[in-house]
């Protein structure tokens, strides 16, 4: 099944997608997944990155449940925010181990009274 973000709309410090889901025979169904403001603001979630979460959320859903609304869990955005963090070190780490120019560099063809 394909799903495709149809929109949004709040409710008190609520988020709630509408996703359309496309079956195989090419059926739609009606889906929505309601994320909490405050605990993507405190997991470091920005607001571009929701509907992706959220239709993730849905691709992972089992195939034999009838439920067409979800809550995107605050389990599931502290697991979000582990692999960002872990994303993030790992870029650092790469940074760090880059070789590191001397400042000596050129000093061999510089003459001395430039140096």
């Amino acid at each position: 099944m394909q799903f495709v973000l149809a929109g949004f709309s709040e409710e008190t410090g609520f988020r709630v997608f509408a996703f359309e889901g496309i079956d195989a025979d090419r059926t739609r169904s009606a889906f929505s997944v309601r994320t909490n403001l405050a605990l993507t603001r405190r997991y470091g979630i920005r607001l571009q990155e929701l509907p992706l979460l959220c239709q993730g959320l849905l691709e992972r859903r089992d195939q034999s449940d009838d439920a067409r609304a979800y809550t995107f869990t605050e389990a599931e955005m502290m697991l979000h925010a582990k692999s960002c963090a872990v994303e993030r070190e790992a870029r650092l780490q790469s940074k760090a181990a880059q070789k590191v120019v001397s400042k000596q560099v050129g000093t061999a063809w510089r003459s001395p009274a430039q140096q």
